[in-house]
């Protein structure tokens, strides 16, 4: 018989997050909440702040955004709707919880995209699930390094499974620096490079 103690020299080797969760007392709790268990307790509560929604929430803030500026980055930013570049902007994300869903709206000066978020299934349990238009994706939550992290997993174009190798690329995660929710999304492609970076801050008005 084999013992926990005898991996331990292999998981040495691997970022592994480990925690409890209670399916059945996390039903009635925020989406992030149940995903990460009790991870969420170790958040700042800026990070916890925002994502603590019952039913419809606005935040705003300011952030700067980069493009690609090659023809096949900016292609894929406007499938998706992604911002064109700005420099320090206003923004706004507008979150409405219904049926298990968060719809997130995001709006850069005047423009604006939106996405669903929502718990996976089956092969993708356990995992954040966003679509954005026709792409859909899987990404684990995890705390790390003080910065709450989206790690892809999985994704679909089309609602069809596709390859890893040829999932864009994501660096995205959130901080509390300086007390306050702090966002970095940067999206890239080997085929495009660079198609998107945003990054800024958010706070709910008083």
């Amino acid at each position: 018989d084999l013992e926990l103690t005898d991996y331990e020299a292999l998981f040495a080797r691997r970022t592994i997050h480990t925690g409890f969760r209670n399916d059945m007392a996390d039903a009635n709790r925020a989406l992030y909440a149940r995903l990460l268990g009790e991870a969420w307790r170790d958040l700042p509560s800026p990070i916890r702040d925002m994502h603590c929604l019952d039913k419809q929430k606005i935040v705003h803030g300011r952030a700067s955004v980069e493009r690609g500026k090659g023809f096949l980055s900016r292609l894929a930013a406007a499938l998706i709707g992604f911002p064109k570049a700005a420099n320090d902007i206003p923004v706004q994300v507008a979150f409405e919880a219904k049926n298990s869903i968060e719809t997130w709206t995001r709006q850069f000066g005047k423009q604006s995209f939106h996405s669903d978020q929502f718990e996976g299934r089956g092969r993708w349990e356990r995992l954040l699930v966003e679509r954005f238009g026709p792409m859909t994706f899987a990404m684990a939550l995890a705390w790390e390094d003080e910065k709450l992290k989206l790690v892809m997993r999985h994704w679909r174009f089309l609602g069809i499974p596709m390859p890893m190798w040829l999932c864009p690329h994501s660096d995205s995660y959130e901080t509390a620096d300086g007390g306050r929710f702090n966002f970095h999304v940067e999206i890239s492609h080997p085929f495009t490079g660079l198609i998107v970076r945003y990054r800024g801050w958010l706070e709910s008005k008083a």
